[in-house]
């Protein structure tokens, strides 16, 4: 690359990870990240849950009690689907060589595939455990899922961690551990698919639309929504070092996982739309 692109490029802003030192304890960001996506989500459920008239038959999927349960599972969720997942999907190699190093979570390593199988199953689970509509739910999680999306990702640009391909466009960036050629901020651009793009999609949907009425849709949207920016997103988005390009320089894995996510999210909004003519006929 040219060296009068490489002193165009934006200076990378020098964020500490850690937010706060207290003597020995250590906040990171991305701590902060996690936690702020869940307090925020959990709001704005309850949000949710208090408007009537946005559900079927004005009636919601659970009592507001009931989704402060619900909390604690989705945590466990998270955190259990998303770290057997990124050591199955992307480090298979060293979880076979030693299945311990899975809950090694402070040396990083969480995949979203995997925490949204592992969320998917406490929902599922927890949904018969109390009697409450699973579609409605899943609908539920999905409308505040990308708040959680949005901060990960910016937890990820400070952390300079999960950096873009080499690129000249102007705003690309030096990324310290990345070399010195500029690449693509392509946590910033997940940020805004993911998170801020997908979360004013389905706000304006369920808002103006009534698609939480049709149970099934909102949920299934959602996972169309991050299916495509993912994939969109893979096109300028470094590919993991130990897994590389799959195939022809391009196909990476989290295109692959991205793939099978937007046919379940396609089938879904058929779905749904069969359960409403059924739900519908007299």
């Amino acid at each position: 690359m040219p060296d009068h692109i490489k002193l165009a490029a934006i200076p990378f802003p020098a964020i500490d990870p850690i937010a706060l030192r207290l003597g020995p304890l250590q906040i990171h960001w991305y701590g902060l990240a996690y936690v702020a996506g869940i307090l925020l989500g959990w709001l704005y459920a309850r949000w949710l849950l208090k408007k009537e008239r946005l559900w079927p038959a004005n009636q919601p999927p659970m009592a507001v009690a009931r989704l402060d349960d619900f909390v604690t599972w989705s945590v466990i969720g998270i955190v259990v689907g998303g770290r057997l997942g990124y050591m199955l999907f992307y480090a298979p190699g060293a979880f076979l060589a030693n299945p311990l190093t899975v809950f090694k979570i402070w040396d990083g390593g969480m995949s979203f595939h995997g925490g949204l199988i592992g969320m998917i199953v406490v929902m599922i689970i927890f949904s018969r455990r109390h009697g409450i509509r699973v579609w409605s739910l899943l609908d539920l999680i999905a409308t505040v899922a990308p708040i959680g999306l949005f901060f990960g990702r910016i937890a990820n640009f400070i952390n300079a961690e999960l950096w873009g391909r080499p690129s000249d466009v102007p705003w690309a960036m030096v990324f310290p551990g990345a070399g010195d050629m500029p690449r693509h901020p392509s946590q910033l651009y997940e940020a805004g698919l993911e998170g801020l793009v997908t979360l004013v999609v389905l706000l304006v949907i369920t808002q103006f639309f009534g698609a939480l009425k049709r149970p099934g849709l909102t949920g299934s949207l959602f996972i169309c929504l991050y299916a495509l920016s993912r994939i969109f997103v893979e096109f300028f988005r470094e590919p993991d070092p130990q897994l590389g390009y799959l195939f022809g320089g391009w196909l990476t894995m989290g295109m692959v996982l991205s793939l099978p996510m937007l046919a379940v999210g396609l089938w879904g909004i058929w779905y749904s739309g069969r359960m409403a003519k059924r739900n519908a006929a007299p």
